[in-house]
């Protein structure tokens, strides 16, 4: 028990090497329109699998009601 003290920083310090060398996303945020294109195709997916825009409309208001909107 004495030594595990030693062997996490090695860890944590081995974590944050391979982090920062392998980093594939910028830090900041996304443009929106960027968030757009990429909602975009699953909210036609939903769209198509749940049978139109109609359901999903009706879908969506019955969360919000929920949630209490």
């Amino acid at each position: 028990m004495a030594h595990t003290a030693p062997r996490t920083m090695v860890r944590t310090q081995g974590r944050k090497a391979y982090a920062a060398a392998f980093r594939t996303r910028r830090q900041g945020r996304r443009h929106p329109l960027v968030a757009t294109a990429m909602v975009l195709p699953l909210a036609a997916l939903l769209v198509y699998a749940f049978g139109g825009w109609e359901a999903v409309v009706t879908q969506a208001s019955s969360v919000g009601v929920m949630l209490g909107r």
